[in-house]
């Protein structure tokens, strides 16, 4: 198959391409991506003399340049977003720009070709939060979205359904939970933590840390998709969790320990406005009709990340600046 992956040098698109080549070798891809400040194209360093992939500069948001690049593609897997929920918080209008009309520009030229086969990559925070002892996210959660960010991207999904019942689009949607590994911008939690331990700098936690998120080794999301294209009905959304709550406290503690710090490195600031309190999420529909369910053990795959990142320094030193002091 030839494959256009929107967004592919940033953190998760990236991993998929690797992913992806490692166990579809005979596939080539088709990289689209605009290159803001989290995407880096050193993150695929290893693939530019690959026969099988190659890279485009270019907005999602260009239909001339978008529909240039469908006439042989199978399947397009759109992972290109704005995704920092505190930038979206200060300025949300490339939010919305990216988000959801770069969306439906990808929409309208699956269209144009016949109907490429398109699969949608959203997140948990569509579904807005949840109490500590409110049960989780699945497909038949209401969206209730609670920050520009979410709230894009809830608009995104509609977007990707309604080209499916109106058009006839095949479609795909999953929502996942937080990822975490290697070749993430180290202005999310779990990177910014590990860099700024390896600086001996503080690390920022909201409020006094009791927010709990769902975490997931980006490894595992991209099986889920794979499994997806592959056994995947038609116009169905699939949730991807990884059976890992964490409050931000624990996980700050658990990248102490690993980094061999003590807890005086942590710095309480105030918390964000409108802070969800917790996400997590049921992925029993993935279970019973993918046969998919996360592998990756998340200390184990968070000793990995720490690993990767001290490993790493030349990837993501030149990353670290003065806007990376806020985390997801």
């Amino acid at each position: 198959m030839k494959l256009l992956v929107t967004g592919g040098a940033g953190f998760i698109g990236s991993n998929f391409i690797h992913y992806w080549l490692a166990n579809h070798p005979e596939d080539y891809i088709v990289n689209l991506d605009v290159l803001t400040y989290a995407g880096n194209l050193a993150s695929l360093k290893d693939l530019e003399a690959s026969s099988h992939y190659s890279f485009v500069k270019g907005d999602i948001t260009d239909f001339a340049l978008v529909d240039s690049l469908l006439g042989d593609i199978d399947v397009i897997i759109h992972f290109a977003a704005e995704s920092h929920v505190d930038r979206s918080i200060l300025n949300s209008a490339d939010f919305v720009r990216t988000n959801v009309e770069g969306t439906r520009v990808l929409l309208d030229a699956a269209k144009r070709h016949g109907g490429i086969r398109f699969h949608h990559v959203s997140t948990d925070e569509v579904f807005g939060a949840l109490t500590m002892d409110g049960g989780k996210f699945s497909e038949k959660t209401p969206y209730d979205p609670r920050s520009p960010y979410s709230a894009s991207k809830a608009a995104s999904d509609h977007l990707v359904r309604a080209y499916f019942h109106t058009h006839n689009l095949p479609i795909t949607i999953s929502n996942c939970s937080n990822n975490y590994g290697p070749y993430q911008y180290p202005e999310k939690l779990i990177p910014l933590f590990i860099t700024n331990l390896i600086d001996n700098q503080p690390v920022p936690v909201y409020g006094q840390g009791t927010n709990v998120r769902d975490w997931i080794h980006v490894d595992d999301h991209n099986r889920g998709i794979e499994l997806i294209l592959s056994k995947g009905r038609l116009g169905e959304t699939y949730c991807l969790g990884g059976d890992s709550e964490q409050s931000n406290l624990q996980i700050t503690r658990n990248i102490l320990s690993l980094m061999d710090k003590s807890e005086k490195m942590i710095e309480y600031v105030d918390d964000r406005p409108g802070h969800d309190l917790r996400y997590a999420i049921d992925f029993s529909k993935a279970k019973q009709e993918l046969g998919w369910e996360p592998q990756v053990n998340f200390n184990e795959g968070l000793a990995k990340t720490a690993t990767w990142y001290q490993e790493n320094e030349a990837w993501w030193r030149p990353l670290k600046n003065s806007d990376t002091k806020i985390h997801k």
